[in-house]
């Protein structure tokens, strides 16, 4: 009974119970403020710290004293020849100082740097005559090469049947001595300055001929076929595309070929000639001026290495596209 009388007593019926209000149709409720955004971790930090580190970085290019082909700077190849020169120089000095009987090699095999020095102002009676007449002969005959041989060069690397055709001849003058040439020119153009010049140019046109004719070989066939895709001719081709990427080549073996000369024309000048390097060298071997010609052998080598330097300069700045000139 007592459980009877605590139970809730029912609602009347036909009458529903009471519903909760409902709340404002457009009314919004209080926004709910954004809390401080969370700190990450030290997992995260350490996460992060590793993700930038798998990332690859770009290599650095090793020193060029590691790297196979690499020119060093300017200055530092500067530095390295001039120290090499100095270097030779130190070891001369030493193994020629002091008398004949002291010295480490004999005076009268290898002066010493300072007797050498000593002589020069004994030469300047004929150098400058000497120096006008042999760089004259060896132009003339570098030039005369040149035009020829760098013409058929070109015929001959442009077409294979003038190569196979002039192949034998070249071969034969490429084989000849110098020693052997001298006396054939002597008697196809006597002693004259004719004989000097065509010395020269027999000895060096093989050589300006096989280096023209490699230097059109080489040039990659890509281009070829971009002339002929834009139409061009076999002429238009030969003048505009296979020329023009030669020449650095062609220009560099003359430069090559023009040292080989101013020592061929040494032989020349031996025999019967007024004037010239070799005529001083003959002179003062027959009168035992060891000195002088150790002098003339530097001052020819000068000679060369000035010429090759200005001719190098002028190729690098007309073919600036090459950098390995």
């Amino acid at each position: 009974m007592t459980a009877d009388r605590d139970a809730p007593k029912p609602a009347p019926a036909g009458k529903p119970a009471p519903a909760g209000k409902p709340a404002p149709v457009g009314t919004p409720g209080p926004a709910a403020k954004p809390g401080p955004a969370a700190k990450p971790g030290p997992a995260a930090k350490s996460a992060t710290a590793a993700t930038r580190t798998a990332t690859p970085a770009v290599p650095e290019p090793p020193p060029w004293w590691r790297t196979l082909r690499a020119d060093p700077p300017f200055q530092i190849r500067v530095a390295i020849g001039i120290g090499l020169i100095a270097f030779i120089v130190v070891v001369w000095w030493v193994v020629t100082r002091g008398d004949a009987i002291s010295a480490i090699v004999s005076p009268s095999k290898l002066p010493s740097p300072g007797a050498v020095v000593a002589s020069v102002p004994s030469l300047k009676a004929n150098l400058g005559d000497g120096i006008v007449a042999t760089l004259t002969r060896v132009f003339l005959g570098v030039l005369l090469a040149a035009v020829i041989g760098v013409v058929l060069g070109v015929f001959a690397g442009t077409n294979r049947m003038i190569g196979a055709a002039a192949a034998p001849i070249v071969i034969f003058l490429r084989s000849i001595p110098m020693g052997a040439l001298l006396p054939l020119m002597l008697m196809l153009f006597a002693t004259g300055e004719k004989q000097k010049i065509m010395f020269i140019f027999f000895a060096i046109v093989p050589f300006v001929f096989s280096d023209t004719v490699k230097a059109i070989s080489i040039v990659p066939e890509r281009y070829v076929e971009t002339a002929q895709t834009l139409g061009a001719n076999n002429r238009q081709i030969l003048r505009k595309v296979l020329v023009p990427l030669a020449l650095p080549d062609i220009i560099t073996s003359l430069r090559f070929q023009f040292g080989l000369a101013l020592g061929y024309v040494m032989l020349a000048e031996a025999i019967a000639t007024p004037s010239g390097l070799g005529v001083m060298l003959n002179n003062n071997e027959r009168m035992g001026n060891i000195e002088q010609n150790y002098a003339l052998l530097f001052i020819i080598a000068l000679l060369a290495f000035l010429i090759d330097f200005v001719i190098r300069f002028f190729q690098r700045g007309v073919f600036q596209w090459r950098r390995d000139l």
